[in-house]
Parts: C-alpha cells; structure tokens; sequence
C-alpha cells in the first residue's frame, strides 16, 4: 500500500513541478505537502482504516492539480485527472469516485458528505484556526490579487472576516484543536474591519 502511494506522488507531484503556475503563492506545491500532513494527523485522530488513509492521501495529492491547467473549478480538473491516472496504479471505479467526492469536497464554500470527506476539508483550511493563519493568509491575499481582482487590503480583510465567520470545522479533533485559535483570529480581523471608516 506504501508502494502504490509512493508511485502515485511521484507521478502527481512531477506534475505539479512541471505544470503549476509560479504565481500561485498560496495553492503552490508546499500547500499540496502541508495539506498532506494535516490529512494524515487528522486521518488518525478520527481513526480511519489504512484503506481509507490510502484514498485520502491520494485526495490530497489531487485535490488542487486541477490548478496546473485552470483557477476557478479547478476541483472538476482535479477530479478528471484523477479519474484518467488513477485505474493505471490498480484503484477500482469506486476508489476513484471516494476520491473524486474528497476533491469536490474541497470546494469553496465547502459541503462534504461522509468522514473522509470531513477530514480532507478541515486539513485544506486546517490553517485558519494555527498561529500561520496571517502567514499563510498573506500568500492567499497576493494570489488572489492576481487570480481574482481583489485590489485592496480592505477588501480582504472582508472576505476574510466574512469567511470566517462561516466557516465550520467538521472533525472533532479540528473543532477540539483549532477552533479556540479561529475565534482568536476572527476577533482580530473584526477589530480591523472595524477601525475602516
């Protein structure tokens, strides 16, 4: 099982190399490997089979490939992707659509269906609620930027508070661990919203 996740991240990580836009600051590789590790620790923690971690590593691997050809539904890319790659390492019809539920389950605003699906959407975001949070969020601000039009740091700012304030964590273990954090942030952010005239 090893051996087969090993294959398959090498053959989608030479294509992220390859084919990712540099300019993507934020969903860039590093975000595919941290999103990697936040899956697994997650994974273990709700207590999923090693099938089941398989599948969801493999999600991982996939969820933003989709961006090596488009920005917006790049989840729908990601899932063809998949589908076309994944029978060649041995994964059955039905795999292959749990992943394919996983990648769309990514999709913003997120609506997963199932436990893996819960898992793989609270590792994607798992960031909002860790002290990276203005870190990271500062690479998604220069892509969007880029990507979406959104010129001013205001304007982010209230995308950022709207969005947190929306979102909801599905693991137990992400609304044990990174929930109290989130709600530090989301205070934060509202403070600064709240000093623009």
């Amino acid at each position: 099982m090893k051996k087969i996740f090993k294959e398959v991240e090498q053959h989608v990580v030479a294509i992220l190399k390859r084919d990712l836009p540099n300019n993507l600051f934020y969903h860039g590789i590093h975000h595919t490997f941290d999103v990697l590790q936040s899956a697994e620790e997650i994974g273990r923690h709700e207590d999923i089979t090693e099938d089941e971690m398989l599948l969801l590593k493999v999600a991982v691997l996939y969820h933003d490939a989709g961006f090596t050809k488009v920005y917006r539904n790049h989840e729908v890319v990601g899932c063809d992707m998949a589908r076309a790659d994944l029978p060649g390492f041995g994964f059955t019809t039905a795999e292959i659509e749990i992943v394919c539920g996983m990648i769309m389950a990514t999709k913003i605003p997120q609506s997963p269906q199932n436990k893996l699906e819960y898992i793989i959407a609270d590792a994607d975001l798992e960031y909002l609620g860790t002290e990276d949070f203005w870190r990271i969020g500062n690479t998604l601000f220069e892509e969007i930027k880029i990507y979406l039009g959104v010129e001013s740091e205001r304007q982010w700012n209230i995308i950022q508070l709207n969005f947190l304030k929306t979102h909801r964590y599905h693991t137990n273990f992400c609304r044990q661990h990174r929930d109290p954090m989130k709600l530090v942030h989301l205070h934060e952010v509202e403070k600064i919203v709240a000093g623009y005239d």
